[in-house]
């Protein structure tokens, strides 16, 4: 049976490249964001061209052009998927409102108000995008949904706003999990690392050469190869309603990134959440 996914907030960034993982294993899946043509972003990036790459990956790109503060756009996408298909597999809540506002330096004070809008897109919009897919992932009787995380739930990272954020959605994501746990879903959150995205890219290469840090950083689609591992391992129900850090769990699953390599876990330099445990069955 072929896969069914939702991935929000996948013109650019983390929510592409995980949209184009997932469309590696052959799945269908349904694609957001606010981004429709080239000039939309400073970055590039449209939720047409990550369609158009899952399907050339291998699977079936569903472009939406969705704004995640219209609640009834959300309703609407979640009915064609329902229309479609019956049922979901996998929702992946990326969409995030992080402005140029949220990296600026300077206390919160000092920043423009708009700093707080990722709290939400980016926490509400998640809870929105579960509550109108919970009925097609019970439907379908087995699910996950992942909330893309970071380390910056309890490690200072870019601010109050983005730590509430993701602080937050770990939060949900085991809230999610208590109560979809005897429908046979799952909900985790998954913790990124420094990603090669377009964004950090510009951001790098507008740094003098001797400051630009040397560490290698994960491909975006890492992500998305560890939650098609996730979905398809015995752990999925074991590890649900936990924070995960996806180098970890990816070294767990056997999962490396696009080039072959291991990411870096940083749980000892920023923290993080319960270690996985050696013996959890693989």
């Amino acid at each position: 049976m072929d896969v069914i996914a939702v991935v929000t907030g996948a013109s650019r960034g983390a929510g592409k490249g995980i949209a184009i993982a997932l469309g590696a294993t052959g799945a269908t899946v349904y694609v957001t964001g606010r981004s429709i043509a080239d000039g939309d972003s400073p970055y590039g990036g449209t939720v047409t061209e990550t369609a158009d790459l899952i399907t050339r990956a291998g699977g079936r790109g569903v472009a939406i052009a969705l704004d995640h503060t219209d609640d009834e756009a959300v309703a609407a996408l979640f009915a064609r998927v329902k229309a479609e298909h019956g049922r979901l597999d996998i929702l992946v809540n990326n969409a995030a409102n992080a402005g140029e506002s949220t990296t600026m330096p300077g206390g919160f004070w000092e920043k423009p108000l708009e700093a707080v809008d990722l709290i939400t897109v980016g926490l509400r919009s998640h809870f929105v995008s579960a509550y109108y897919a919970a009925p097609l992932l019970i439907a379908n009787g087995r699910g996950l949904i992942v909330h893309t995380g970071h380390y910056g739930a309890v490690a200072y990272y870019h601010g109050p706003a983005y730590g509430a954020q993701k602080a937050g959605a770990d939060k949900m994501a085991a809230d999610f999990a208590k109560e979809l746990r005897p429908h046979n879903i799952a909900a985790v959150s998954i913790w990124m690392g420094g990603l090669d995205t377009e964004r950090a890219r510009a951001y790098l290469a507008s740094m003098p050469d001797e400051s630009r840090p040397k560490t290698k950083r994960e491909s975006p689609q890492f992500t998305g190869k560890v939650i098609a591992a996730l979905y398809e391992s015995n752990l999925r129900m074991e590890l649900s309603g936990r924070a995960l850090i996806g180098a970890e769990l990816g070294a767990k699953l056997g999962v490396r990134d696009i080039d072959g390599s291991a990411p870096r876990s940083y749980r000892y330099e920023l923290g993080g959440p319960p270690e996985l445990h050696a013996n959890l069955a693989s």
